[in-house]
């Protein structure tokens, strides 16, 4: 028997004592890398917004076995949030669709989650119609003519049936309870109810496919709704991906017991806290940045010598000469060469071993 076979489905119960403590360290780390990052400024946090999201995109479908191109899933995020970056590529619908349903959960996760938004969220996941070589009900309840909906991981052949969902017929009343919850204002902490509305949905299955990237979008909404705002800047679908044998065990153990769900709040508290580590490496660069400008906040700098530094932090590509700075600029190698020397003159730039034609620059970092 399954939790949603239960009597007493979905009147769900957790243990709060045990999960307080857990629950308490997630929210102090939450506030605490939010301060942090709105300490910024705005062009670093939008920074750190696209790295965190692109990362979110990519590793939900990964966990599905899907694999996304990341250059396209930057580049289709950026343009959405009207950032103007480097090195955009095109980017095909179906990822354009995956990026419009995440921006739509967290950009606008004050709006309430209906229906209709959930028929859009799944349109836009499959703009063909299709998933891979399957025709599939889009923007529709699944309706089981192929059989019940189990959930299942592993390679085809090889498959391991995790859970079984509750029948079609029963999706309308089902989505109907799940939909009036998760709306209605109660005493449940938001980051309890972001582990709750995941289980939940993940429970019913109630689309054919891309449900645990729906499950994973309805978490992000309501941990965007415990923090009133639509900047993300940790990823729980990245690591979902990386404890994802971890997360279907999990999943499978729950959906087998009572409605105590104590075990997968504890499981879901401790993913998102190791979410918190994963934010300090992916965001790293970012921070770099921050701290380089702290540093020189007090030397004027021109524009140019700005966007020169700025891409010297990122990760430029080959060495910097007098002859790149001047194209990067668009501006005469005499002005490049001002430009520099002003930096070397500020302790920001020093020139590298080496001479002549061939003389190239590097950025001065901490201890340099």
């Amino acid at each position: 028997m399954y939790i949603h076979e239960l009597d007493a489905w979905p009147n769900f119960f957790w243990d709060e004592r045990a999960v307080a403590t857990p629950l308490a360290d997630v929210s102090r780390r939450q506030g605490r890398l939010i301060g942090r990052m709105e300490g910024l400024g705005f062009h670093l946090r939008s920074e750190a917004t696209l790295q965190t999201l692109t990362e979110d995109v990519i590793k939900s479908s990964d966990i599905e076995g899907e694999v996304l191109d990341r250059d396209q899933v930057r580049s289709s995020i950026a343009r959405r949030l009207g950032m103007d970056i480097a090195g955009l590529v095109p980017s095909d619908r179906h990822v354009d669709g995956v990026v419009e349903m995440l921006l739509d959960a967290t950009g606008q996760y004050d709006a309430p989650l209906t229906q209709a938004r959930l028929f859009g969220w799944h349109a836009a996941l499959f703009p063909t119609g299709y998933s891979g070589m399957r025709k599939i009900r889009v923007g529709k309840w699944r309706d089981d003519a192929e059989g019940a909906m189990q959930v299942v991981s592993g390679p085809i052949g090889r498959e391991h049936i995790h859970y079984e969902a509750p029948a079609a017929v029963q999706l309308p009343e089902e989505m109907k309870s799940f939909l009036t919850w998760i709306e209605q204002e109660d005493a449940i902490d938001p980051v309890t109810k972001a582990g709750i509305a995941h289980l939940w949905f993940v429970t019913l299955h109630p689309f054919e496919d891309g449900n645990g990237r729906m499950a994973r979008a309805i978490a992000d909404m309501q941990l965007a709704r415990a923090e009133q705002s639509p900047q993300r800047f940790y990823s729980m679908s990245a690591q979902i991906r990386a404890e994802r044998n971890a997360y279907y065990d999990i999943l499978e153990r729950t959906q087998k017991g009572d409605l105590d769900i104590t075990e997968w709040l504890l499981w879901f508290l401790a993913c998102l806290n190791d979410a918190f580590d994963h934010a300090e490496t992916l965001l790293a660069g970012v921070l770099a940045k921050a701290d380089f400008w702290e540093r020189h906040r007090d030397k004027p700098l021109n524009d140019r010598q700005t966007t020169v530094l700025n891409r010297l932090i990122d990760g430029f590509e080959g060495k910097l000469t007098s002859s790149k700075w001047a194209k990067l600029t668009k501006v005469s190698q005499d002005t490049a060469s001002r430009d520099i020397r002003d930096l070397i003159e500020k302790g920001i730039l020093r020139q590298d071993e080496g001479g002549g034609r061939s003389t190239s620059y590097s950025i001065v970092l901490i201890g340099q």
